[in-house]
């Protein structure tokens, strides 16, 4: 048992089969009813910021257009199943390709800059998408926004309701944890560090740069834009305003104060940027105007005190249980 308990991939389906309750605690009044669509946000942008914690915090890239690849992937979702008729699955599958190529193509651009000026490109990207979404309004609905329903699975057979989209959420983020996990742990993982070290040393050890940017920069887009269909099916309209450059920048806020190259890390982070917005700073109305201050400053001292983000603070308080424990254990021993 204790084995089952310390694999990852068990961790994982454990911790996700507990988020899942959250729908159906709310109904109980539990908790409050609002919590599903807050900790929807949170599993929707911790799964974007893992895409850019996978480029940024893996193999050393820049990216300031997540938001674009977002609103793209949400935009092309609600125009195929509410326009076009197209099912659930198909439009899914759609909706995460055609940015993944866009973002391949971006991949192609950082094979020739990098740094700031990769930032700056990547920024200019997202304000060209940005810029469709009000204009393309046959396609997006202009300033007005595209709305969109909850999921109808298997071909439209099965159509769900808030709750079982919240399962649904849920459920694929299951799948992306134990997909990027296997991914990082493996050969791809090793090179996308030995990037990040020295691109010269990575070249030196056999591993393609070529190749493996445009792989960083595919999953980074694919799960950006996943997280714009899952946004879309959701909350159900998809507006210009919300995909803007300081979307872009909460992402980034999300890995900087979670951690850096860690998964729970990026939970924790989008926990703090989003969840920890609705749940408390909108409630208290003497610091709800200064909720950006608040981050502000959030993200300061993080980087200050805790560079490797909130999973340092995680790991110092186990180190300090641990040691006291250990000295109570070793205390009781010498009374004995």
């Amino acid at each position: 048992m204790k084995k089952i308990i310390k694999n990852p991939i068990a961790q994982i389906v454990l911790l996700c089969l507990i988020t899942m309750t959250i729908p159906f605690l709310g109904k109980a009044r539990i908790i409050p009813p609002n919590y599903t669509i807050i900790f929807a946000g949170v599993i929707i942008y911790g799964i974007a910021a893992l895409g850019l914690n996978v480029l940024l915090g893996y193999s050393g890239l820049i990216s300031l257009g997540t938001a674009g690849f977002m609103g793209l992937g949400a935009y092309i979702s609600a125009f195929l199943t509410q326009k076009m008729n197209v099912t659930f699955e198909i439009s899914l599958i759609i909706s995460v390709l055609v940015p993944t190529l866009l973002g391949i193509l971006v991949g192609l651009v950082s094979l020739k800059i990098e740094g700031l000026y990769l930032a700056i490109a990547t920024l200019a990207v997202a304000e060209v998408l940005r810029e469709i979404f009000i204009q393309f309004d046959w396609f997006t609905g202009g300033a007005s926004g595209a709305g969109a329903a909850y999921p109808s699975l298997l071909f439209g057979a099965v159509s769900l309701d808030r709750t079982w989209t919240f399962v649904l959420i849920v459920f694929v983020l299951m799948i992306v944890l134990i997909l990027v996990f296997n991914f990082l742990k493996g050969y791809m993982g090793r090179a996308f560090n030995a990037m990040r070290g020295s691109e010269h040393a990575a070249r030196a050890m056999g591993v393609n740069i070529f190749k493996y940017r445009l792989i960083t920069f595919a999953l980074a887009t694919a799960l950006a834009a996943l997280a714009g269909v899952l946004y879309v099916h959701i909350i159900r309209l998809s507006t210009p305003t919300s995909w803007t450059f300081n979307h872009s920048l909460d992402i980034l806020a999300v890995i900087v104060i979670g951690g850096f190259r860690s998964i729970p890390g990026t939970f924790i982070g989008s926990f703090f940027v989003y969840g920890l917005n609705e749940i408390l700073f909108k409630n208290i109305p003497m610091i709800a105007d200064f909720a950006y201050i608040i981050k502000g400053i959030l993200i300061i001292l993080v980087i200050m005190y805790y560079p490797r983000g909130a999973v340092q603070i995680i790991d110092d308080i186990k180190n300090k249980v641990g040691k006291l424990f250990k000295k109570k254990g070793v205390e009781a021993s010498h009374a004995e």
